[in-house]
């Protein structure tokens, strides 16, 4: 075999493994962010602990979860707005929340949030959770 043979035959096994570790590091970050963005829909902390801010906001009929989010991001009730979304898809005020005027506080966790909306809004005689 000719040395130049042998040299090609090795950078070709040398670039399939650096491909492969490629492969396998970027699969394994991807996995991790999955997992961690996962794990937030269910347990993501209130922004704030000990007493926080109170803010009123409201909540008009044409604002979508993904606007509501975007609000609360905006005036700092939520870290992430889609993220908003989706726990406001997964939870269980999912058909109970409606537009209205709200005081809400930064040491309010998402589903908390969502709580008050629904019991606030039942209170006009829509229907509430519970």
């Amino acid at each position: 075999m000719k040395p130049i043979n042998i040299i090609g035959a090795v950078a070709g096994v040398i670039l399939k493994v650096v491909v492969a570790i490629l492969a396998v590091f970027y699969t394994y970050q991807g996995a991790m962010l999955c997992y961690d963005y996962g794990y937030r829909v269910f347990a993501e902390p209130a922004m704030d602990d000990g007493e926080g801010r109170t803010v009123t906001v409201t909540v008009t009929e044409d604002m979508s979860p993904q606007d509501i989010g975007k609000l609360f991001k905006s005036i700092g009730l939520v870290r992430d707005d889609v993220l908003f979304m989706l726990q406001y898809y997964f939870s269980e005020y999912y058909k109970d929340v409606k537009p209205g005027t709200f005081e809400l506080s930064t040491t309010m966790t998402s589903e908390e949030m969502m709580a008050v909306m629904a019991a606030q809004a039942g209170d006009d005689g829509s229907k509430a959770s519970q």
